[in-house]
């Protein structure tokens, strides 16, 4: 199934911590470029993140945003009331044991471990949520990248069509385009056949027939048209291979309007041509 590179997605997820907003945008590249918009918090998410646009994407420029707003009640310090009692109770024998041992002050107290803890939102829960919604967002992004290739594949079809069309054309005017190109040797030899041998001069003309016969070309643009259809139904990647296969049938087009001797066929090749452009086009989205 052919996959477009452009795409987009968001995803958002919202609990007691607060909230994540994930989006992900992809566009033409011909090489997979990531790039990461992420917050400090969840910085070390980018590995895992990379690895997993690599496990199903090929091709494009994609960016991720991700965003995270923690919850009003989430934020501050609060005391550990247990802790403390215990640090107190245990002051109090050192106190018992050691009279004149100073005690400590508010701040000494809240730096002992364990007594001053962040009511932030667990850091782990956090990552894991993101994870989460980066798989899910994912997910719509290769759905719509296929849905867009399946569109993508549509108009390229439609070309296809036109192009055998145009190829079935030039064959039913090989008979008047083989006599044209005699004629037009014939004349061109009129002026010196008084000069050659008269087998020579029909051996040099069976030659330039051959030179000047479109059946290879046609041949060839049929072959290139079916490695396209057949690209089209491949799993995986073919975006490269597609421009390269219009390459081969731009350059049989312009092989059949330098050989053309008669004006349908001129016009024929012309219309290939815009009919090839159409279809590159096309193919600089697909991955």
């Amino acid at each position: 199934m052919v996959h477009s590179m452009t795409a987009f997605a968001r995803q958002e997820h919202t609990a007691d911590w607060g909230s994540l907003q994930l989006e992900l945008r992809s566009v033409n590249q011909r090489y997979l470029e990531p790039h990461f918009r992420l917050p400090e918090s969840l910085r070390d998410l980018e590995p895992a993140f990379r690895e997993a646009l690599r496990g199903r994407l090929a091709r494009g420029k994609v960016e991720v945003s991700l965003r995270f707003e923690a919850a009003g009640a989430a934020e501050g310090l609060s005391v550990n009331a247990t802790r403390l009692a215990e640090l107190a109770r245990v002051l109090g024998e050192v106190r018992q044991a050691v009279a004149d041992a100073t005690p400590p002050d508010a701040l000494a107290l809240l730096d002992y471990p364990g007594v001053l803890e962040s009511r932030g939102p667990d850091p782990e829960s956090v990552k894991a949520a993101a994870l989460a919604l980066f798989q899910a967002a994912l997910d719509d992004l290769v759905a719509g990248r296929a849905r867009e290739g399946e569109k993508l594949a549509a108009l390229i079809r439609e070309r296809l069509v036109a192009i055998e069309a145009l190829v079935a054309e030039v064959r039913s005017l090989l008979p008047q385009i083989r006599e044209r190109q005699r004629s037009l040797l014939l004349e061109r030899l009129e002026a010196v056949k008084s000069e050659l041998d008269p087998q020579r001069l029909e051996a040099e003309l069976t030659l330039l027939a051959q030179k000047a016969d479109v059946d290879e070309e046609l041949d060839r643009l049929a072959t290139h048209v079916a490695e396209v259809e057949r690209q089209l139904k491949q799993k995986g990647p073919v975006g490269r291979r597609l421009d390269f296969l219009m390459q081969e049938l731009n350059r049989e087009a312009n092989t059949l309007s330098s050989k053309s001797v008669v004006a349908s066929t001129t016009r024929c090749a012309v219309e290939l041509k815009v009919l090839i452009e159409q279809m590159r086009e096309q193919i600089q989205n697909i991955e």
